[in-house]
């Protein structure tokens, strides 16, 4: 990809969205049901689009709460809809329409008004209503499209299991959502912004969450450590958590930028130009890096506060890197967790992840694309952590209970302050001390064109649809189409070696694959790999018979 020139400089006035007209779309424009892109459609976190093409509007977030409150009533879920959002543009206009619809339909949604609520609180209070085991099992939505673009919108739901709905379950929400939108809405039940407003219920979730921090980080070794920490909370729905967090403890933090602007103008640009508020970027974390100085360790968090960014005197680490630091601090340090507990992580996140898990003894579970596939494991302690390459992750409480089944973004920075405070040494100075006893790695990703037949082969691929028998240079391992640690298909391609590893999957809203690629021999080789990699997965392309070609 293409460097911008406007790369980590602050947002021009050119880039900045015009919110009236946003939100102004998203009341009048009405979507195409014929074109699918128009369509409801459910990825790995939720309905994302923005109002300005028909992709994120009224009639979508109308067609998909009447879904979700009637896959409620036909799954028994009785208990309070706990419901959050982030500071884009969109998220509280579709808050009010989620919030008529499902009021309509006699759903209890509990809310915070006037007070921006990230996703891991909600995660947390779905966990902690449905322990006490009173008043119906609960579950939940994220008005969100995390770190996406500032005309952005997005809507998520967490079942009771408290993480991100498995695929029958956004499989079927978005059929009927996509059916009531086919219906021209008939289906829907709806109440005045007034009557939803006085049926509402009041719900603090920022106070239990704090409170119990103690459950998951050791506070006081921050404290009496007083260590200077910087937060970004990069204008969104965290900063009235490390508002409360830092008052409650009496912590040595420093929130650096406390503006909320739906139009993200302080943000400084991401690589490819656009304002994106992605915590794991050093174009976009230019701001918190221009002060990695001034603190011991720096956080920053995106929107809804679900990815983290951590930042030391060193630099932005690479999200692969801390996941990897994480696993190696928490597995020493949680006595509680249970000792066959293991270590979740996504098939195109680091190899130095499994090298890790293998030194510390602990079983390495390796799944698909998506967090879900962590939720059950969390849930019940077989999994101490769960993370991703895409900066996104969570990990159990000091006794081995639960925390929050989905991402979490405040707790790995709280863990970065506890690791600098408990040894002495940053995050990155830890993650330098791991390449030294298990090598060092080069990672990259990178797009390549695929026609809309192609990505279709490519996530049906076979493992016998690979003929190459090396891998710049080195013998292959492994041909994977579904994941080692659940079976699931992963809906690509992914080679291995004993130095290296190369991933391919369709991306699902352009025309274009991605390739993640990895190699512990360094950069160098990272290149051959990944130029290798294009070739395997063209010679697996070019035994089938693709359309249009």
């Amino acid at each position: 990809m293409t460097l911008s020139e406007l790369a980590g400089k602050t947002a021009p006035q050119s880039l900045l969205t015009n919110i009236p007209r946003l939100v102004a779309h998203y009341y009048e424009t009405r979507p195409d049901v014929g074109d699918p892109l128009q369509r409801v459609s459910f990825g790995t976190s939720g309905h994302r689009g923005t109002s300005m093409n028909g992709t994120f509007n009224e009639a979508h977030i109308l067609a998909v709460a009447q879904a979700v409150a009637e896959h409620r009533a036909a799954a028994g879920i009785t208990g309070p809809l706990f419901m959050g959002l982030d500071s884009h543009a969109l998220s509280e206009p579709a808050w009010i329409t989620a919030l008529q619809v499902l009021t309509a339909n006699g759903v209890r949604v509990c809310v915070q008004p006037g007070v921006l609520t990230p996703t891991p609180l909600i995660s947390h209070a779905i966990l902690e209503h449905n322990r006490a085991g009173q008043g119906g099992t609960a579950d939940g939505i994220v008005i969100t499209p995390s770190h996406n673009p500032p005309q952005d919108g997005g809507f998520k739901y967490n079942p009771p299991s408290g993480g991100p709905a498995d695929t029958d379950i956004t499989g079927a929400v978005q059929a009927r959502a996509n059916a009531i939108l086919q219906e021209e809405l008939r289906d829907v039940n709806r109440v005045s912004l007034e009557d939803a407003m006085g049926a509402l219920e009041e719900f603090d979730f920022i106070t239990p969450y704090v409170r119990q921090l103690p459950e998951v980080i050791d506070l006081d070794a921050i404290k009496h450590s007083g260590l200077h920490v910087g937060i970004d909370p990069l204008g969104g729905a965290s900063l009235p958590v490390w508002e409360a967090i830092v008052a409650e403890y009496g912590l040595n933090f420093e929130i650096v930028n406390r503006t909320v602007d739906p139009r993200f103008a302080f943000m400084s640009v991401d690589r490819d130009g656009k304002i994106r508020m992605d915590c794991s970027s050093p174009y976009a974390m230019a701001g918190l890096l221009r002060l990695k100085d001034d603190f011991d360790v720096a956080v920053g968090n995106d929107p809804d506060a679900d990815r983290h960014g951590i930042v030391t005197k060193d630099g932005l680490m690479n999200p692969n890197h801390y996941l990897a630091v994480m696993i190696d601090y928490l597995f020493q340090h949680r006595p509680g967790w249970r000792a066959d507990a293991g270590v979740g992580k996504t098939l195109v996140s680091s190899a130095l992840i499994d090298r890790v898990a293998n030194g510390l003894g602990r079983r390495l579970v390796e799944v698909p694309v998506g967090f879900k596939y962590f939720v059950d494991g969390l849930l019940s302690g077989n999994l101490g952590f769960g993370g991703e390459e895409s900066a996104g992750a969570s990990f159990l409480r000091l006794n081995g209970q639960a925390w929050s089944t989905d991402k979490d973004g405040l707790i790995p920075g709280l863990l970065a302050a506890e690791m600098t405070a408990k040894t002495g040494k940053t995050p990155s100075q830890r993650f330098a001390e791991l390449t030294e006893r298990y090598g060092e790695t080069a990672y990259d990703r990178q797009d390549a064109p695929a026609t809309p037949a192609q990505k279709k082969i490519l996530s049906t691929l076979s493992p016998d649809d690979v003929k190459a028998k090396t891998l710049a240079g080195d013998p292959i391992t492994a041909r994977l189409t579904r994941a080692p640690g659940n079976d699931a298909p992963i809906g690509g391609l992914k080679v291995t070696t004993a130095e290296a590893w190369f991933a391919a999957r369709p991306s699902g809203t352009e025309d274009v694959y991605k390739i993640y690629a990895e190699s512990f021999k360094g950069q160098d080789h990272l290149k051959q790999v990944m130029a290798e990699a294009r070739d395997v997965v063209s010679d697996a392309l070019g035994g089938q018979q693709v359309g249009g070609q």
